[in-house]
């Protein structure tokens, strides 16, 4: 009784009173302008733990889409490996929808790469949104943070995985890394497996993954699983000697619930010290 009245004090001392909000430690939300679109992006930021007491140390970079799903999926799923020293620490970024819009129509914007005329929904502003994220967030992160400039893992999933297929394929070097969840390849008829490759100068890991159930036999109105194994081919075929992919298939899950198993997973083959 005593061992489960302790139990019952740690618990209440880690997470504060009942009534209050809960808050990702660390973290915190800016808001930046795209000089071209003038349209405003919330980012969510949360620092490693060791970011305030290791004052000399620079950090790798996570950058992650769709902020509002990931990044409370991201700041939990690491917080132990980081905090145990199994992960390498990282700064972790969540790339939120533009302000005034529902989430829907700005990631369907932003993310796809092409302008797909039978979708309601405006599409096609993925060259624009890469802009945007090389030209203003990467400079705000790298003036506010101590980062390393040379670490930079993307990680999107759905169409957040389609769009970091297109800056792969056109902007390689712009992420050291790529973390490709359950990727839309089906989008405006397969586009993305005629885009010209741009190969890369330096090193790069590709983590590509999907579930084994993402097929319409399974209840999917996509074959995500038939265009993920193409998209794989394709960089494999395309993308040169300094890519190193990995592509995994999980088990038993469909397209809901892939993406917290495929982030963990690549996290721990880009970032974690027994690789």
């Amino acid at each position: 009784m005593k061992f489960f009245t302790f139990c019952i004090f740690l618990l209440y001392c880690s997470t504060g009173f009942a009534n209050d909000g809960f808050e990702i430690p660390r973290s915190k939300i800016v808001e930046l302008t795209d000089p071209s679109t003038k349209r405003v992006y919330p980012l969510f930021i949360k620092t490693p733990r060791s970011y305030q007491s290791n004052k000399d140390k620079h950090y790798p970079v996570i950058y992650l889409t769709d902020a509002w799903y990931s990044f409370q999926i991201a700041s939990g799923a690491t917080r132990l490996p980081m905090n145990s020293g199994a992960m390498q620490e990282a700064i972790i970024v969540g790339l939120s929808y533009s302000k005034g819009s529902k989430g829907p129509s700005s990631r369907v914007r932003d993310y796809t790469p092409s302008k797909a005329n039978s979708w309601k929904l405006q599409t096609g502003e993925a060259e624009g949104h890469t802009k945007f994220i090389r030209e203003t967030v990467f400079p705000y992160i790298e003036s506010h943070y101590r980062v390393s400039t040379s670490a930079n893992t993307f990680v999107g999933n759905s169409l957040g995985g389609l769009f970091g297929a297109y800056i792969l394929f056109k902007q390689p070097d712009m992420f050291s890394s790529y973390i490709l969840g359950s990727p839309s390849v089906w989008f405006n008829n397969h586009d993305i497996l005629t885009t010209n490759v741009s190969k890369s100068n330096l090193p790069i890991k590709v983590y590509l993954s999907v579930g084994s159930l993402e097929q319409p036999a399974f209840g999917e109105k996509e074959d995500m699983l038939a265009g993920a194994k193409l998209l794989a081919q394709k960089i494999a075929k395309q993308s040169g000697e300094n890519i190193v992919l990995k592509f995994s298939v999980i088990d038993g899950a469909r397209h809901a619930t892939a993406f917290p198993t495929t982030l963990i997973q690549g996290l721990d083959w880009i970032h974690g010290k027994n690789q």
